[in-house]
């Protein structure tokens, strides 16, 4: 691991600190540290800020309660930037917003950036305002016997195209069983964080067997 020393504050004894949600990557601030700021920060295990325009020290969530719990902080090639991965109890934004990038400057007409939050909302949508001519809305009005019927159909396919070792084929019906199981959680009223909760409270490391592979 690099430590303080080896890093590169500019003249002002600042560093940028880009803050990114650990769950699904998406930037949530761009704010800078000092040397003392940074030692606070993986002190607390919260993320503490330079705040240029006060001249002071600035603990995020201190007045908010908008916490920011560090997951990991990593330095770039040239030691002069960070990339602070965090667990946030609230939004990024003094504006109330979960990130200060909010504001599109440009977009290109040909590549269009796939998220799966995007895919769940256009799903919750399908449902909330119902589209005629829609798939997705279809199996909202046929409830969930339907949706049931549907996931446990792309299972099977699934496994019929692993089981032919057809990677192609795989990767197509995976994707078919995570639409309709996404489908499913909106039905269901479970969210992409209700999941990722879950499978996170089962990834412990286990530090016995971990020593017994390097004995």
């Amino acid at each position: 691991m690099l430590s303080i020393d080896e890093l590169k504050f500019d003249e002002k004894g600042l560093i940028p600190a880009i803050v990114v949600d650990a769950e699904n990557g998406k930037v949530l601030t761009l704010a800078y540290m000092n040397r003392e700021s940074l030692q606070i920060s993986m002190e607390k295990g919260l993320t503490c800020f330079w705040s240029r325009s006060r001249q002071e020290l600035w603990l995020k969530g201190e007045t908010s309660g908008n916490y920011q719990h560090i997951v990991s902080i990593t330095a770039d090639c040239d030691r002069d930037a960070l990339v602070v991965k965090v667990e946030k109890d609230g939004p990024a934004c003094h504006k109330g917003t979960e990130s200060c990038f909010n504001d599109l400057l440009w977009e290109s007409d040909e590549r269009h950036e796939f998220t799966y939050e995007g895919l769940m909302n256009l799903i919750a949508g399908r449902k909330t305002e119902k589209k005629e001519g829609s798939y997705t809305t279809y199996l909202f009005e046929k409830g969930l016997d339907k949706i049931l019927k549907k996931v446990g159909e792309e299972s099977t396919e699934v496994i019929i195209a692993a089981k032919d070792r057809d990677k192609k084929e795989t990767i197509y019906e995976i994707a078919d069983l995570t639409y309709h199981v996404m489908v499913l959680m909106i039905e269901a009223g479970i969210t992409l964080d209700d999941i990722h909760k879950e499978l996170a409270s089962r990834h412990v490391i286990d530090h016995k067997v971990k020593q017994e592979k390097m004995t």
